[in-house]
């Protein structure tokens, strides 16, 4: 039985729930909580001995709490260890020569135990690590020198996640440097496998393709050849695992040129698909495909979450998958069988020549779309007079309709510069998208709304394919910075996975409501179109406003400010000012009968940390 007070894993548990069972802050005294300790994402120590460093102030990382010890990447993604009591360094993972020194965080480690052996796994740059959870010292007899390298098809590794690890096996996802991308560079693309390594040893133990070999099931689903060298697509975020199963839940990305098919016709297994693995062997046990031949970059990125949910009186061990789209795809985790109905319905066709648009997509009956779908001229801001025809004017030269608009070429329609997505390419659900509560059954989403202008310009007879996209140096339109739709721009909605239906929706943060066009309106929260993570216990929900340390993220779109909302109404019941923006998701845990929250923040203009938060 798992200890209320852990965490164990980045995500809470292997269930990836980010929900903490722990109640001594409860409404009746989160007022009353305070900054308890705070400590530096890199230890000085670091900086002494390398005063060369500059980490980024963007800190993914999300501690566990391992027996009485606090262990997360630092701010260069070597391991530190740190006391749960008052976040004094314990150990800090040394680099394996001066010239490793650099690097950036990753989202969490994780543990492993068979009761007298003790490890944390954790990722690198291009390495898998094993340390001593007593001294950080690599494990001897794992790979060389207590890593493994996972370089692989000529490619440099990268993975801004964390592994997982079931049984006795470290399941690894990750990108591939010079894989591909959405642009022209897609011949060769190395196909970013799934892999499972021993534990103990770091051999690996198994591969799982995720674009299929031939002859297998799927290899079809990639026409013209394409199979061989435009599959730029693996799991860029988050695993989640049914430990008792044995079952490993992947999500997996778009594949190579999202914004153009014409060379890789069919569905193109398994980009954009939810997969489980049987994490023993890396075969596949089931999976789903979100999206058919991607043209809009709508990865499946956010983790699977797994809970047990009762519907029409019928018990059902759910896994639950957050998408790009705005969707929430629910399956029975043990066959991949949809919860409620998912249906194949009709969506607008690409006209660009040689393209090969699926003519249907999946689209679940329940839940309703957690976040905006799609566009009409009913959906523009309308604050002021002025502000309601400045975004009519930009929106006459955009392609806008329902969600799975394609993009289109560019001049095609008179007028028109480019393709109007809504949802753009960060999605409406990401990386950080859904805490889930095991005693109500109540799925929380946080989503933002930015949309994306995409276009796709004809290349030359001798490019290795017909059509490159662009923006036409207008990805983002807006009126002075305000996005074109109305907002929530950022939101978090209440869902009841029991019975499919939306419980509250609030605005998640101000948003840019001091922009001078807003200047003496009365406006309700604006909501900021970011990426902050949620943490629900056993009674308040937790939830900070976000960083603009985060790449991408549109001016105003940010805040210090975080907050406890009643389960139940969404009502704030309690708010503070951090130090800076929310960068990682928040964590709970007790040590010496003390309830902790901990979150990394960090800005621009502030350097990335770790703070602590406590009754007195």
């Amino acid at each position: 039985e798992i200890d209320p007070g852990s965490w164990t894993y980045f995500g809470g548990d292997a269930a990836f729930n980010r929900y903490s069972a722990l109640d001594q802050i409860d409404r009746s005294n989160v007022g009353q909580l305070q900054i308890l300790w705070r400590r530096p994402a890199i230890d000085a120590s670091l900086l002494t001995e390398y005063p060369e460093l500059r980490p980024n102030n963007y800190q993914r990382a999300t501690p566990i709490l391992i027996d009485g010890v606090l262990y997360a990447p630092n701010a260069v993604g070597l391991v530190e260890a740190f006391d749960p009591s008052n976040g004094e360094t314990v150990w800090v993972q040394q680099p394996a020569s001066d010239d490793e020194v650099m690097g950036r965080s990753s989202r969490g480690v994780a543990f492993w135990t068979d009761g007298s052996d003790r490890r944390i796994v954790s990722i690198r740059g291009s390495y898998l690590y094993a340390l001593d959870p007593s001294n950080g010292e690599p494990v001897g007899g794992f790979g060389e020198s207590g890593r493994v390298l996972l370089d692989m098809g000529g490619g440099r590794f990268g993975w801004t996640s964390g592994p997982i690890v079931v049984g006795d096996v470290v399941v690894v996802g990750g990108t591939i440097d010079g894989a591909g991308d959405s642009g022209p560079g897609w011949r060769g693309s190395v196909a970013e496998d799934i892999r499972g390594f021993d534990v103990r040893t770091g051999e690996l133990v198994w591969t799982f393709d995720v674009v299929p070999d031939e002859g297998e099931a799927g290899a079809d689903s990639w026409g013209a050849g394409s199979r061989a060298s435009s599959g730029d697509l693996g799991s860029w975020c988050c695993l989640s695992a049914d430990e008792a199963l044995g079952h490993v839940y992947v999500p997996l990305s778009a594949p190579t040129s999202a914004y153009y098919g014409g060379h890789r016709p069919g569905d193109n297994l398994y980009s954009n698909s939810l997969v489980a693995l049987d994490a023993a062997t890396g075969e596949r046990v089931w999976h789903f495909q979100m999206v058919h031949h991607d043209l809009w970059e709508y990865d499946t990125v956010g983790p699977p979450v797994l809970g047990r949910i009762v519907v029409d009186g019928r018990p059902v061990d759910a896994v639950i998958q957050a998408s790009k789209t705005a969707f929430l795809y629910t399956f029975d985790r043990r066959t991949g069988e949809p919860v409620w109905p998912i249906e194949e319905r009709e969506v607008p066709v690409s006209t660009v020549p040689g393209e090969h648009t699926s003519p249907t997509q999946p689209i679940p009956s329940r839940p309703a779309p957690f976040d905006r779908q799609g566009v009409t001229p009913e959906d523009l801001i309308d604050f002021t007079p002025e502000i309601r025809e400045r975004a009519r004017a930009i929106a006459d030269s955009l392609i806008m309709g329902p969600l799975f608009t394609p993009p289109a070429e560019r001049g095609a329609v008179e007028g028109k510069i480019a393709t109007y997505m809504v949802p753009g390419a960060w999605g409406a659900g990401n990386w950080n998208t859904g805490a889930f509560d095991p005693r109500t059954g109540v799925y929380y989403a946080v989503s933002h709304t930015l949309p994306d202008a995409w276009s796709l310009t004809e290349m030359s007879d001798t490019a290795m394919m017909a059509y490159s996209y662009g923006s036409g140096g207008w990805r983002n339109p807006s009126v002075d910075g305000l996005p074109l739709v109305k907002p929530p721009w950022g939101r978090i909605t209440a869902i009841d996975m029991n019975s499919g239906e939306h419980l509250w929706m609030v605005a998640n943060g101000d948003g840019p409501n001091e922009h001078p066009l807003l200047e003496g309106l009365d406006l309700p929260p604006l909501g900021n179109a970011n990426r902050p993570a949620p943490l629900v216990t056993k009674t308040l929900l937790f939830i900070g406003e976000g960083s603009d340390a985060i790449i991408g993220i549109p001016e105003g779109h940010h805040g210090n400010t975080f907050r406890a909302y009643d389960k139940a109404t969404g009502e704030v019941v309690w708010q503070t000012e951090l130090p800076a923006g929310t960068t990682g998701g928040p964590m709970s845990y007790q040590h010496d009968g003390k309830q902790y929250i901990v979150v990394a923040v960090g800005g621009s203009d502030h350097p990335a940390e770790y703070v602590a938060l406590g009754l007195p």
